[in-house]
């Protein structure tokens, strides 16, 4: 069967909306994700013998009469659409399906991505032109999807769906996750034949660079995270080390222009003595002399690991610090203490790993006491570069159903993005509005990056490092209007 993988357009005449980030908007350093979720479902599906299509509209900042031109180019009356989504834009998205039903009446739409599996019956109620909903990781779901409609056979007995019945709305049984991962072809081949890298952007890597998943589900527990919370699980499950180090040998053998992979799991240090054997593995194939990589790591990472990985050709971690009290960190069921980011922080600096640290205010129990707290926590640990945003909850969460259940956010979804698409705070508390959080996490930004200390530290970095040099001018230069108006 024919499928099209799409990521619609959403306010193409602002820039570039990066819908697969964790906070979906038009970012202020520029960041473009990859569509990773999509890409692999797709992937997957092509493996099992279906001919898919694929349009990336936010990749090439198309709108959307340019983006229905494109997808009329194809014979598409029976096609299988899947169209990724994301709270801020789902509405558009849902329109979006509408104008594909209207061109394509007898096409099946189904929609996918964190929204619509957090709140299913609602996302179909929108419009009788989305005929299903596929519920989490969706990989397995699109591919049997497709096997039924092309033979005919009940969709009703496909596992991971949200249809319309007889009275009302039915889910079918759950679709279980994936268990061995190794069985999705490399996401690089895809964006090899599909994309182009440099229409991607991440403000913390050497550009151009390549985003893949390394394993899916986080063992741990934070209220606000929202793809353990409805995609993928608290299961950690992962690829075999083999199959990882393979996909960074394809990179380096077929992207010549690619110095740095970004790892974008959730918490790609879950298993230590997997990280070992990739770093083992890099290290042995000489492949850490070619490329470069970052990832999400746990403020508990101990040193030895931290060591294997900076040997490996890790240049970059980013732990979610959040957080300078304590309270708050229990709060969120952060799983970590505050004395630990002293040591892993000292431990990252002597391995010679750089950090990108995330602080976030306006979480259950935040005050302007403890906001003051994160900063001067952050100035302490004076990490290599930092990150400070309100609080942004997203439906499928605990810390949506905490805001939610306490009249603390307004529930408009076209209102977690400005007009021009920019992120947008929602949330207020009972002692913190939304504009005291965003003047505190501007106020913040300044006051860390314009320190006459931190300034000379960056250049004598750059200067060690051309290519870090290049790069914070990149970002400085996306960033310089937030951090000086």
């Amino acid at each position: 069967m024919e499928i099209y993988f799409i990521n619609p357009p959403f306010k193409a005449e602002f820039g570039k909306f990066s819908r697969e980030s964790r906070s979906p908007a038009i970012t202020k350093s520029g960041a473009l994700y990859y569509p990773l979720w999509l890409i692999y479902a797709a992937l997957y599906s092509e493996k099992n013998g279906h001919k898919i299509h694929f349009l990336d509209a936010p990749a090439k900042q198309l709108n959307e009469e340019q983006s229905l031109e494109i997808i009329q180019r194809n014979e598409n009356e029976h096609s299988l659409f899947v169209l990724d989504t994301s709270t801020p834009s789902i509405k558009s998205d849902v329109d979006f399906a509408k104008k594909i039903k209207q061109l394509y009446p007898k096409s099946f739409i189904t929609l996918v991505g964190t929204h619509p599996t957090a709140c299913a019956e609602e996302t179909l109620s929108y419009s009788s032109a989305v005929d299903a909903i596929a519920i989490g990781e969706y990989d397995c779901i699109i591919k049997d999807l497709a096997d039924a409609l092309e033979k005919g056979e009940n969709i009703y007995t496909v596992r991971g769906l949200c249809l319309r019945s007889d009275n009302g709305y039915v889910r079918t049984a759950i679709m279980p996750p994936m268990k061995n991962l190794d069985d999705l072809p490399y996401a690089a081949k895809f964006i090899k034949e599909y994309l182009n890298e440099k229409d991607y952007f991440f403000a913390a890597a050497t550009y151009p660079s390549i985003q893949i998943f390394t394993g899916r589900g986080c063992p741990f527990r934070c209220n606000f995270c929202v793809y353990p919370q409805t995609m993928h699980g608290h299961a950690f499950r992962s690829r075999s080390a083999e199959n990882v180090v393979g996909e960074f040998e394809y990179i380096a053998n077929n992207f010549q222009d690619v110095k740095e992979v970004v790892i974008e799991d959730d918490t790609f240090t879950a298993n230590k003595k997997r990280v070992m054997e990739i770093c083992r593995l890099l290290v042995e194939k000489g492949v850490n002399k070619r490329l470069k990589w970052l990832c999400n790591a746990r403020v508990d990472l101990d040193y030895e690991t931290m060591k294997a990985m900076k040997k490996a050709g890790c240049r970059l971690i980013i732990p979610g610090i959040e957080s300078g009290s304590q309270q708050i960190l229990d709060n969120i069921k952060k799983g970590t203490k505050v004395e630990q980011f002293y040591s892993y922080v000292s431990n990252a600096k002597k391995a010679g790993l750089l950090i990108h640290a995330c602080y976030m205010v306006g979480n259950n129990g935040e005050t302007k006491e403890t906001m003051n707290e994160t900063l001067r926590l952050a100035l302490k640990l004076n990490t290599d570069t930092a990150q400070f945003f309100p609080l942004i909850p997203y439906p499928g969460t605990e810390a949506y159903e905490w805001a939610k259940s306490n009249g603390y956010i307004e529930t408009n979804y076209a209102k977690y993005c400005l007009p021009d698409g920019t992120h947008n705070t929602l949330l207020s508390l009972p002692e913190l509005s939304a504009d005291e959080m965003v003047a505190f996490c501007n106020m913040a930004r300044k006051k860390y990056y314009l320190r006459f200390s931190y300034i000379f530290y960056r250049l004598r970095v750059g200067l060690v490092n051309p290519s870090d040099l290049r790069r914070s001018f990149k970002a400085f230069g996306r960033l310089k209007h937030y951090l000086f108006k």
